[in-house]
């Protein structure tokens, strides 16, 4: 993996956190709307991490694809991802 990984650490690791969090809030019978708030954070944190991720690979694998059908491949696959994130 390409990515900065200082940064895809902290953003998972402070979702981790997050989700802790979000655990002792459910056991304490917190308010729902504090506990979707939290939840929303956390999945903003996810998607921080998984841009960061899908960057390096689009500045990296993508680009330094040995033949054409290596790139198409790797096109290929990005295409289902943001398939995927879209849904």
């Amino acid at each position: 993996m390409k990515a900065d990984h200082t940064k895809v650490e902290r953003y998972l690791k402070t979702a981790r956190g997050q989700i802790d969090g979000i655990l002792r809030m459910m056991e304490d019978d917190r308010y729902c709307i504090d506990i979707s708030t939290q939840i929303m954070a956390t999945q903003a944190l996810l998607g921080k991490a998984n841009r960061e991720i899908l960057a390096a690979h689009m500045r990296s694998c993508v680009l330094e694809a040995q033949d054409e059908e290596k790139r198409e491949e790797k096109i290929e696959e990005m295409i289902k991802i943001i398939d995927k994130l879209a849904k």
